[in-house]
């Protein structure tokens, strides 16, 4: 192992960010004074390998102290956990949210994806660059997906500092971001999670029935609603039993890929190899989707409960949550949650007294769709760049630090708790025979209700676009996300399932519903999806790495010529389009020309 280290030397403060993660260091090896030390050995060395997925948070508590990560910064870390500086490098600049070069301690991230972009972000993001531009102390950033779609167009703000400070202004104006980015502790109050909800309250509702109803923040008021239950009841059942229930229930991943569960559940139980990892897929970065930020703001001992049933079913004994780092409302949450479930004994070394050890560590994300892809996560856990991994093995067999591994996303997790409470018969009898229970769809554009809507699989497009108001002069509606399809106006009697949308032609996807009138220009919204996938490409695979540029350019090309044959572009978009899907390693690049393909081919677009 190389480590060649530079002569920089960590500032006070960032020495002090990295020794209040790991702790002082032990020996001048991982950096302390060599005054009067004995350098003929080293201590830890191995240790301190072991500790290489304290990468991420190292980089995240250097630059939430200081705003960016400099050599000398992280050199210090790379010392105390024996990784290779060039590694780090790597790692750090693989992720949108961090800086090696300098910048301002407060950082406005303006959301520039579709729902923003339709909104008007583009013209927001220069005047807010405009109010806030050099020698304003603040970088204005544009950025992907924030998950606040239902508030379009939106900014956070983030001040570095002990501690760090952020702010959420959505919908934002250039007022309400200057505000944000200038006093974060004086900007209006983010609104609560019910908002995002519109059948708060309605008692037929099963994931969302607490959101808006129940204290976030209150141990006692989420038992008081029926909260853990489910996992007295999975207690009861034992590991096996909890098994059948959720594999009887039918219940599909909610994450897109639509695999069975307890298929997933039952495979990592029986491995005979240990550890057992679990690790909850709370990085939903696909552009439209925000019901898990929802979740987990409005209802976050759900998840609690949800993730140690899971643990228990399967057999492990420490779950991972990794969460988006441009949730902070969610984050603070959570960390509050399991605070309270440790202290009552709901988590920790005696689960309810039954003798079962479980706890539940959060890791931060830091800007990368593709670690949404369970593999790329894991590398991403391990303080590795997020790239995805070759499959088989899968994960099932060895996943996170090469053991039996359950990923599923919050979505799906939470749908255990009914499943247990009522049964895995009438959880069936919900939805359609191939698609089971409920759904939440995340509804964002062009509608005078946007948000997260809960319906049972079966219900058509019309149904839920008249609960959320669908404005006239509908143009198109994107389903799935940026790696989803669009439909027609005239197709809105699809049937919102797994099985209805593949006959349709389109994807369902995470449930993402984006609503575009025919105000939005169409060809530059197919140029922001080009131009996300090519920036979230990690660029490991050739197809991928070389085709989301050529798609882009192609794109770029036909925008450019308004009115000129775009035959020859299309022409090479198709090419393009088949090599990725054919030959990418994951579904970022097999799903780049999907919106695209669809775009050309049910809207018209271009002819």
């Amino acid at each position: 192992m190389d480590l060649h280290f530079g002569d920089s030397k960590p500032t006070d403060e960032e020495r002090a960010a990295v020794d209040a993660l790991l702790g002082p260091p032990e020996s001048s090896w991982e950096g302390a004074d060599r005054t009067g030390a004995d350098l003929r050995w080293a201590r830890g060395g191995r240790a301190a390998r072991d500790r290489r997925d304290l990468l991420l948070p190292g980089l995240h508590a250097l630059n939430d102290r200081v705003g960016w990560i400099s050599e000398g910064g992280l050199d210090y870390l790379c010392r105390r956990l024996t990784v290779p500086p060039a590694e780090a490098y790597g790692v750090v600049t693989f992720y949108s949210m961090f800086s090696v070069r300098p910048r301002p301690a407060t950082v406005v991230h303006v959301c520039t994806d579709l729902a923003c972009t339709a909104a008007g972000a583009p013209g927001l993001c220069d005047g807010i660059e405009s109010r806030l531009g050099p020698g304003s102390g603040v970088s204005v950033e544009r950025s992907p997906c924030l998950g606040l779609c239902e508030r379009a167009p939106a900014a956070l703000a983030i001040r570095a500092g002990d501690p760090v400070r952020t702010a959420v202004s959505a919908p934002t104006t250039v007022e309400g971001a200057v505000l944000a980015a200038g006093a974060p502790d004086s900007a209006p109050q983010e609104p609560a999670a019910a908002t995002a909800v519109p059948q708060v309250g309605d008692p037929s509702l099963l994931l969302l029935r607490r959101v808006g109803v129940v204290d976030p923040s209150s141990l006692d008021d989420y038992r008081a609603h029926g909260g853990f239950q489910a996992l007295r009841r999975a207690f009861e059942l034992g590991p096996a039993g909890v098994i059948r229930e959720v594999t009887d229930s039918g219940l599909l991943g909610r994450g897109g890929a639509a695999f069975p569960t307890g298929r997933k559940w039952q495979a990592t139980a029986s491995q005979p190899d240990h550890p057992h990892h679990l690790v909850c897929n709370a990085d939903e970065s696909e552009p439209g989707t925000f019901k898990d930020r929802v979740l987990m703001e409005g209802d976050p001992y759900a998840l609690v409960e949800a993730m140690t049933i899971a643990g228990y079913a399967i057999g492990a004994h420490r779950g991972h949550l990794y969460l988006r780092g441009e949730y902070p409302r969610a984050l603070r949450r959570l960390e509050h949650a399991l605070a309270q479930a440790r202290a009552r004994g709901l988590l920790g070394d005696d689960v309810l007294g039954q003798g079962y050890a479980f706890d539940i560590e959060i890791r931060r994300g830091a800007g990368a769709y593709i670690c949404g892809e369970e593999t790329a996560l894991f590398n991403s856990i391990e303080g590795y760049r997020g790239e995805p991994r070759s499959k088989p093995p899968f994960p099932v067999e060895k996943g996170l630090f090469g053991g039996p591994t359950v990923e599923n996303n919050v979505e799906t997790l939470v749908n255990v708790l009914p499943i247990l409470t009522m049964g895995a018969s009438a959880y069936a009898a919900i939805g359609t025979e191939q698609s089971t229970g409920p759904k939440l769809f995340c509804v964002s554009g062009s509608v005078e209700r946007p948000g997260v809507y809960e319906l049972p699989f079966g219900a058509t497009l019309g149904e839920l676009l008249a609960l959320a108001g669908a404005r006239e002069r509908l143009r198109a509606v994107l389903l799935g996300g940026a790696a989803g399809g669009f439909v027609r106006p005239d197709e809105l009697d699809i049937p919102l399932t797994f099985e209805g949308t593949r006959q349709a032609g389109t994807t369902l996807g995470s449930g993402v519903v984006m609503v575009f009138d025919d105000t939005v220009p169409l060809p530059r919204l197919l140029l922001r999806i080009a131009q996300f996938f090519r920036e979230e490409s990690c660029g490991q695979c050739v197809p991928c790495r070389v085709g989301t540029v050529r798609q882009q350019e192609a794109l770029q090309r036909i925008v450019e010529r308004t009115g000129v044959d775009a035959a020859d572009d299309i022409a090479l978009l198709r090419e393009i389009g088949r090599a990725m899907r054919d030959a990418s390693i994951c579904g970022l690049g097999q799903t780049a020309w999907n919106a695209v393909e669809s775009a050309i081919d049910r809207l018209g677009a271009y002819a």
